[in-house]
């Protein structure tokens, strides 16, 4: 099942939530060029998951749901341009286990 929220699509994996940036947000920011993800271990709503620089702006994307991160797509922090990527392998930017269900369920439909 696949949610939007914040201009990032939000998939269900088992018990993983797989947070990515949707396409109309790739096209609005161009290309990426640095990332910096935020440190710990749990994120709430609207917590930072990472900031980034791209030749259209300079913003910090916010999670749309609070959860336990036990994954960020590091290989990024080395390759930016993974997240301009139309592959969902190498565009995704966290894992997240511990959501709320409800919440989830709340976001719109993609």
């Amino acid at each position: 099942m696949k949610k939007i929220a914040n201009y990032l699509w939000i998939e269900q994996e088992e018990e993983q939530y797989v947070i990515s940036m949707t396409p109309e947000l790739q096209d609005d920011i161009g290309t990426i060029g640095y990332v910096e993800f935020s440190e710990g271990d749990v994120l709430e709503k609207d917590d930072i998951i990472l900031n980034l620089e791209a030749s259209k702006t300079v913003m910090a994307i916010l999670s749309p749901l609070a959860g336990k991160v036990v994954e960020r797509n590091t290989a990024a922090l080395e390759q930016p341009l993974l997240l301009n990527s139309a592959d969902p392998a190498e565009h995704w930017l966290i894992r997240l286990t511990d959501v709320d269900v409800a919440a989830f369920e709340a976001l719109e439909d993609a």
